[in-house]
């Protein structure tokens, strides 16, 4: 029965190694398919799988910027008040102080002059406690980044319609209004003297924050719970960019990378069966494939057809296998960076969050595989996103001598050293030695935050 169980549960890790298979031609096929879709959400709206949004950020930060500027940080259940002091070129960021406010549930479902006021009057009372009577702006309007992580359709660098609410907010009369004049207007009335110059998403603020830091940032990636890319693309070369070219010539653009689908990603059945059972069956496929959020419920769902397959996890009634979500990102992390002898983490884990107990060394041995086997696919597949933009902007080809920086933002990249790895090593791969050389990439925190504090000082000076 035991070796019977062990083949049963071979069959499966065998048949997923098989499935999440992405070698180098096909990662390449990956590539051309994303730079395919960009040119193709370039040349016009709803063009593409891939939104490629304009963000009418034409100026990204240098590191000259002087002066005070603030954020404003709304993306979940609670929004962060930055107050950023950029001191040139010597100091950089001379001081920074921020706050953490949680949004009261019944504002979250209620209406938008309400949630917007709660906003402003956090705001106020933070300009007042960080900057008491006196003022440095007593003869100028402050300047506002204002990071807003829900999908709006941008006008202009501070305009941008709420196309819908996600996460927990359902605020009807805030949809198809301009969320930078609804904050505008409530910061008014609590006589908050400020300008929002900068309506952005984090994907751009870590394009910034990365920037600011080291000239040759191109591109800026999240990999954390979700995945997204932004990058500087010619202004000259985005049909769908009405009116005239910015003076920069450059146009940042947010992918929304996470949409991307096509033949030719390695997806699972379980990929299939946990997009069928999300909240947004059909979309944000390479999201589902490659970000922090899904990880973890991979791997329960391959455990789960293994228990049901054969007896090494004992009756699964008596373990948490079939409870979604309850595998999480930093689980299969502190499960794949298991160094003990006898895996001693990998059977805590099991324990803890599934219940499963007094498994085998061998076991334990091939739950670490499985963790690997997903990770990889994920790194690998991020990495050929990353060299579809590459190849789009004409970087590290043949004969290009620039330095480009890729700076990365997100908990899966920053905490999950074998991930990280994996992208490296991945880029170097699809790259080639020589090219691989001008390519790199760099951990950039908080582009939620300093990084629309940037654009804002961006855009004013």
């Amino acid at each position: 029965m035991v070796a019977e169980a062990a083949a049963a549960a071979e069959r499966v890790v065998a048949e997923l190694r098989e499935a999440c298979a992405a070698s180098a031609a096909r990662l390449n096929e990956v590539a051309a398919a994303m730079e395919a879709e960009m040119r193709a959400g370039l040349r016009e709206e709803g063009g593409s799988k891939v939104k490629m949004i304009i963000s009418y950020v034409d100026n990204l930060p240098t590191g000259n910027e002087e002066g005070v500027f603030y954020a404003l940080d709304l993306g979940g259940t609670n929004f962060r008040v930055l107050r950023v002091h950029l001191a040139g070129k010597e100091k950089r960021v001379a001081k920074r102080e921020s706050k953490e406010v949680s949004i009261p549930p019944h504002l979250m479902s209620g209406n938008a002059s309400e949630l917007f006021g709660f906003i402003a009057s956090a705001l106020a009372k933070y300009i007042t406690s960080e900057e008491g009577h006196s003022s440095v702006f007593d003869d100028k309007q402050r300047e506002l980044g204002f990071t807003f992580s829900f999908p709006v359709r941008q006008t202009s660098i501070a305009s941008g319609t709420l196309i819908k609410w996600t996460k927990a907010f359902s605020i009807d009369d805030a949809v198809g209004e301009d969320v930078v004049a609804e904050l505008q207007t409530a910061m008014e009335k609590q006589g908050v003297d400020m300008r929002v110059a900068a309506l952005i998403n984090d994907t751009v603020g870590t394009l910034a924050a990365g920037r600011y830091n080291d000239e040759d940032v191109v591109i800026g990636v999240i990999l954390g719970t979700g995945s997204n890319a932004a990058y500087v693309e010619e202004a000259s070369t985005i049909p769908k960019l009405e009116g005239e070219l910015p003076k920069s010539g450059n146009m940042v653009i947010n992918t929304e990378w996470g949409n991307f689908d096509s033949s030719c990603l390695p997806i699972t059945e379980y990929d299939q069966a946990l997009d069928e059972e999300s909240l947004n069956p059909g979309e944000q496929i390479f999201e589902k494939l490659i970000s922090g959020m899904y990880l973890g419920e991979i791997v329960r769902r391959v455990l789960l057809k293994i228990a049901s397959q054969s007896s090494i996890f004992g009756n699964v009634s008596h373990t948490k296998l079939k409870t979604r979500f309850i595998l999480r990102t930093p689980d299969i992390s502190a499960m794949h960076h298991d160094d003990t002898p006898d895996l001693r983490i990998v059977a805590e884990k099991l324990a803890d969050n599934l219940k499963i107990v007094d498994t085998s060394l061998v076991t334990r041995k091939m739950v670490v595989e499985i963790c690997d086997i997903v990770t990889s696919r994920s790194a690998r597949l991020a990495a050929a996103g990353i060299v579809g933009i590459l190849r789009k902007i004409g970087r590290a080809v043949p004969g290009d001598k620039r330095q480009s920086v890729v700076a990365i933002d997100g908990g899966l990249f920053e905490h999950y050293a074998e991930f990280r790895k994996c992208l490296e090593s991945t880029l170097v791969e699809l790259l080639g030695e020589e090219a691989s050389k001008s390519v790199a990439v760099k951990l950039t925190k908080d582009g939620s935050g300093l990084g629309a504090a940037l654009i804002a000082a961006a855009q004013s000076q």
